[in-house]
C-alpha cells in the first residue's frame, strides 16, 4: 500500500487502487453524536437511532511523520496513520468527549464485490446492501414476504428476523481489490456498501483503529487477515471417524439410537445429548435445563457409560451456555459467591429466554470468569470425561440497566461477549491439557472467535429449503465466516427450528446430510419439536442413505484433514468461495450455492425441493463428476442428482484424484 501526504491531502492507494482520500474540500470522516433506543425480547433487538448531528470533517493539516503520518481533521480528530509490514493502520483520537457516533468512508468501485463482516446468512457478496452488525437471534424465516418470518414477528416479539441479523457480526470485510479493513470497535456498527462510489462504514463509538493490508491473491489475503486477528486449531483426529448423533430423552433412548445405527452400518464418531443437564418443556418446544451437570435421573451415572462409550470409540458431548437458570443448583451457588451481572440499583437482574429466567455470568469480573471455567465447564463437563460440546448463545447481553465489574457500557460489551464466551472455553479446555482432543462448537462470535472457538455451526436454521432461513444458508455462512477469518464450520443436518407446523421431511434431511458429507463435521439434531419432525433413525431407507453418506465423508478424511491444518497454518478456509482460486473467472465472485472443499473439490448441494437433477456452474475446464466419472468443462451443466448424490466434481489433474476415483469405485453410478 502506498500512503500520499500532502499539506492538505491525504491519500492511501493500493496500486492503482485509491482507497482512501480526504483534502480541504472532501470528507473522509464524519462524526456526531446519536440518541439510541435499544430494546431486547428474547434475544431479538429492536435498536432505533436519532441522530442528533453528524458533521463532516475536512482535512486542515497532514504532516509526514518516521512512521506513516499525522491527519488534524479540523481540530475535531487527530488520525496518525502508521504502515508496518505492509498493514496501513488508522489510529483516531477525538478531542470531543461528546462524539459518539463515527462514520468512515472508504472509495468504491462500482464493479466492486465485498465479503465477510462476519457469519452472513443470506448474501454472500454484500454490494448493494448495508449490515448492521450487532449479535443476536438471527430470526425464524428471516423474510418479511414469508408467513413463518409474519408470524414470528406478530406472536413472538419481532422474532422473525430479516437478511441481515447474525449471531456472528464482526466489523471486517474483504474487498475484491484484493484489501481487507477491520474497523476496530465493539459497538454497535452498520457497514454500508449500496453506493457506487464509496463504502459508508458507520460505528457508535470512535473506534480503537481501522486497519487495512493488501496482497495479490485473496489466499496470501486471508493469511495476513488470519495472522492478525488469529486462526483457529485443528479438530481432534476423532472427529473423522463418523457422524455425531443428536439424540437426547436418557440414557436408554440416546444411547440405543446410538446401538441402532451401528447396527444399520452408519460409522459413529460420537453421540450429543444436549439434555445432559435435564429438560424444560416450554411453547417452543423441548429445551432444557440451564444448570450445567449431569441429570441424575434423565442420565443416571453418566461418567461411568462415558467411559463404556469411550471403550468403544466412541466420543460423548453436552451442552453448555453462559446463562444459569435461577431455579438450578449452579445459580444459587453463583449468587452466593456473586458472580452475576447486577442492576444500577444492586438488584438482580434476569433475562427472560422464553418462559424460564437466567442470571447473567459477568465474564469481565475475574472471579466470575474463573468460577465458571473452573468450577462449571472443568468440574462438570471435562473432568466427568466428556468430549465436546456445544457452546451455545453468547448474544443475549443486554444493554438497558446492566451494571458490569470493568464499568465499560453494556452497548460497547455487547459484541465482546461472545468472545468472552469463546475464550472461557477455550481456557478451561487449554488449561486442562485438552486441546486437540476436546471439541466445542458455537453459533455466536465476533472480533477475536477465530483464536478461541474451536468449531463454527451456523445456528438454528429452519428445517426447510427457504432462501433465507433454510439449507442455502448454511453455505452461505460458511462462505462468508471463512472470508473472516473462520474457516471451520458446519451444521445441524436437517436443520433446528419447527414453527407453525413447519415440519422436517425426509428430503430436507437428506438434501441437509449430503451436504454435510462435504464439510468438516457431520453432526445430527433432532430439533426442536423432535417429535413431530422426521428423524432419520425411524426411516430404514434413510438410514441406509446416510450410512453411505457418512461412509464417503470418513473415506474423505485424509483430504478434509489436510484442509483443517491448512486453515490452522494459514487461514485458508475449508469450505471456499469459486473466487479464491479462480480470481480470473468473473462469475465465481457472485456464486454463493456452491463452494470449493478445498482446491480440489466443487461442492453444489440441492438446496430445493423435487429435484432430480441441478444446475452447476464450473469455473474452468477439467472436472469430473465424482459419482459418474463423466467429465465437464467451464460453465453451466445440467447434472443428475437423485438422493445420495450431490453433484460433486473433482479436479481432473488432482493429486487426490486415487481417493476420489475411490469413493466412486464403492459408491459410484
Amino acid at each position: 500500500m502506498e500512503i500520499i501526504v500532502r499539506e492538505q491531502e491525504f491519500i492511501l492507494k493500493n496500486g492503482t487502487d485509491l482507497l482512501l482520500h480526504t483534502d480541504a474540500k472532501t470528507p473522509m470522516v464524519y462524526v456526531g453524536c446519536g440518541e439510541e433506543n435499544v430494546q431486547m425480547y428474547r434475544g431479538n433487538f429492536k435498536i432505533d437511532d436519532y441522530v442528533v448531528e453528524r458533521r463532516p470533517l475536512t482535512l486542515t493539516a497532514a504532516r509526514k511523520t518516521e512512521a506513516g503520518a499525522e491527519l488534524d481533521l479540523e481540530g475535531v480528530l487527530t488520525i496518525q496513520v502508521t504502515e508496518q509490514d505492509g498493514a496501513v493502520t488508522l489510529t483516531p483520537v477525538c478531542r470531543d468527549g461528546s462524539i459518539n457516533r463515527f462514520w468512515l468512508r472508504v472509495q468504491a468501485d462500482a464493479a466492486e464485490h465485498v465479503y465477510g463482516c462476519g457469519e452472513q446468512m443470506s448474501y454472500f457478496d454484500l454490494r448493494g446492501r448495508h449490515f448492521p452488525l450487532w449479535t443476536s437471534e438471527p430470526g425464524v424465516g428471516r423474510d418479511k414476504t414469508t408467513y413463518v418470518t409474519w408470524r414470528s414477528d406478530v406472536e413472538n416479539g419481532g422474532a422473525g428476523g430479516d437478511y441481515y441479523h447474525t449471531n456472528y457480526p464482526q466489523p471486517t470485510y474483504v474487498s475484491s481489490r484484493h484489501y481487507y479493513l477491520h474497523m476496530q470497535s465493539t459497538a454497535y456498527s452498520d457497514f454500508d456498501f449500496r453506493h457506487d462510489s464509496y463504502h459508508e462504514l458507520q460505528t457508535w463509538c470512535v473506534p480503537d483503529f481501522i486497519r487495512l493490508e493488501a496482497a495479490p491473491t485473496f489466499i496470501g489475503l486471508l493469511e495476513k487477515l488470519t495472522a492478525f486477528l488469529g486462526r483457529q486449531p485443528e479438530l481432534p483426529d476423532w472427529i473423522y471417524n463418523g457422524l455425531i448423533i443428536g439424540a437426547q430423552g436418557g440414557n436408554e433412548r440416546s444411547f440405543g439410537i446410538v446401538d441402532k445405527s451401528l447396527a444399520k452400518g452408519i460409522k459413529v464418531a460420537g453421540v450429543w445429548c444436549q439434555d445432559w443437564c435435564g429438560k424444560r418443556v416450554t411453547s417452543f418446544g423441548k429445551r432444557l435445563q440451564w444448570d450445567w451437570h449431569f441429570h441424575k435421573e434423565m442420565y443416571p451415572d453418566l461418567p461411568r457409560h462415558i467411559e463404556e462409550l469411550h471403550k468403544r470409540g466412541i466420543k460423548f458431548l453436552g451442552y453448555i451456555n453462559p446463562y444459569l437458570v435461577n431455579d438450578g443448583a449452579l445459580y444459587e451457588e453463583g449468587k452466593r459467591l456473586g458472580v452475576f451481572a447486577k442492576k444500577s440499583d444492586g438488584s438482580d437482574y434476569l433475562v427472560d429466554f422464553g418462559e424460564f429466567y437466567c442470571g447473567v455470568v459477568d465474564f469481565t469480573d475475574p472471579k466470575a470468569y474463573q468460577w465458571f471455567k473452573d468450577e462449571v465447564i472443568k468440574k462438570y463437563s471435562i473432568d466427568i470425561g466428556i468430549d465436546g460440546w456445544m457452546a451455545d448463545f453468547g448474544e443475549y447481553l443486554p444493554t438497558d440497566d446492566l451494571v458490569l465489574a470493568n464499568g465499560v457500557s453494556p452497548m460497547i460489551e455487547h459484541n465482546r461477549w461472545p468472545v468472552r464466551w469463546a475464550q472461557c472455553n477455550y481456557d478451561a479446555v487449554k488449561e486442562s491439557g485438552k486441546l486437540g482432543q476436546v471439541v466445542y462448537f458455537m453459533r455466536a462470535g465476533g472480533i477475536g472467535s477465530q483464536k478461541y472457538c474451536t468449531l463454527l455451526w451456523a445456528g438454528d436454521q429452519s428445517v426447510d429449503f427457504t432462501r433465507h432461513d433454510g439449507l442455502c444458508t448454511v453455505i452461505c455462512a460458511a462462505l462468508s465466516a471463512g472470508m473472516t477469518g473462520c474457516g471451520l464450520n458446519h451444521c445441524d443436518i436437517g436443520g433446528y427450528t419447527s414453527l407453525f407446523d413447519n415440519c422436517r421431511t425426509k428430503e430436507v434431511f437428506l438434501r441437509w446430510a449430503e451436504m454435510a458429507a462435504f464439510m468438516p463435521v457431520m453432526r445430527t439434531h433432532e430439533g426442536n419439536r423432535p417429535d413431530t419432525n422426521f428423524q432419520y433413525y425411524d426411516d430404514e431407507d434413510c438410514m441406509e442413505h446416510l450410512a453411505r453418506l457418512v461412509d464417503v465423508y470418513t473415506m474423505l478424511a485424509p483430504y478434509t484433514k489436510a484442509l483443517v491444518a491448512e486453515n490452522a497454518a494459514k487461514g485458508t478456509p475449508v469450505q471456499r468461495p469459486l473466487f479464491l482460486h479462480y480470481e480470473e473467472d468473473a462469475e465465481s465472485y457472485t456464486e454463493q450455492f456452491e463452494y470449493l472443499y478445498g482446491s480440489e473439490l466443487l461442492v453444489a448441494p440441492v438446496w430445493q425441493a423435487d429435484k432430480a437433477d441441478w444446475e452447476v456452474y464450473l469455473p474452468s475446464d477439467g472436472w469430473v463428476h465424482l459419482w459418474t466419472g463423466a467429465e465437464y468443462g467451464h460453465g453451466r451443466h445440467t447434472v443428475p442428482a437423485p438422493l445420495g448424490d450431490p453433484p460433486v466434481f473433482y479436479r481432473k489433474d488432482s493429486a487426490w484424484s486415487e481417493l476420489f476415483e475411490g469413493i466412486r469405485a464403492k459408491y459410484g453410478n
